[in-house]
């Protein structure tokens, strides 16, 4: 396995979780209480809400970094 094919796999994951944290976040600004409560996961709606946000920029971060990695083709 190389070390693109590596890169790719990351890059796939990371849009596969973006995708999902999106689809997490409530157009009403529930966020994760919206699904039945699982916020209490966390200590408050508040701190989901924030742990949500975190997690889904630093996977935009990562995403679009691998995206431009790949796309100038510097590991090739």
């Amino acid at each position: 396995m190389t070390l693109v094919s590596i890169v790719q796999i990351i890059w796939a994951i990371s849009a596969v979780g973006l995708i999902v944290l999106v689809l997490l976040h409530s157009p009403k600004g529930d966020g994760l209480g919206g699904l039945g409560g699982q916020a209490q996961l966390f200590t408050s709606t508040k701190s989901a809400e924030t742990t949500l946000n975190r997690v889904t920029w630093t996977l935009t971060v990562l995403f679009i970094g691998l995206t431009i990695v790949l796309s100038a083709k510097w590991l090739a």
